[in-house]
């Protein structure tokens, strides 16, 4: 990704790198809190999601055991990335 990134941009690969860096530690900290989205406009939107607690089965012994609540990331693609996927 940095390469293609660097060669489209016409930059280093050094600055690519540096720019998804930033890109990643920036989505991290924004999904951390928890209030707000990330978004790509048309490609990716990237949000916090609270999951509840709820009761499972362990698939060896089947004995139900408690899942707490937690946290979890929803990722959502855009309709460019969809449309990209279709071919099109």
């Amino acid at each position: 990704m940095v390469a293609a990134l660097a060669e489209r941009a016409e930059v280093t690969r050094k600055d690519a790198d540096a720019v998804l860096a930033a890109f990643a530690e920036i989505t991290g900290e924004v999904v951390a809190k928890g209030d707000e989205k990330v978004t790509v406009p048309g490609f990716l939107t990237f949000e916090r999601t609270h999951r509840a607690a709820r009761t499972a089965r362990n698939p060896q012994t089947g004995e139900p055991i408690e899942i707490p609540a937690g946290h979890s990331v929803k990722v959502s693609a855009g309709s460019k990335l969809k449309e990209a996927a279709k071919g099109q």
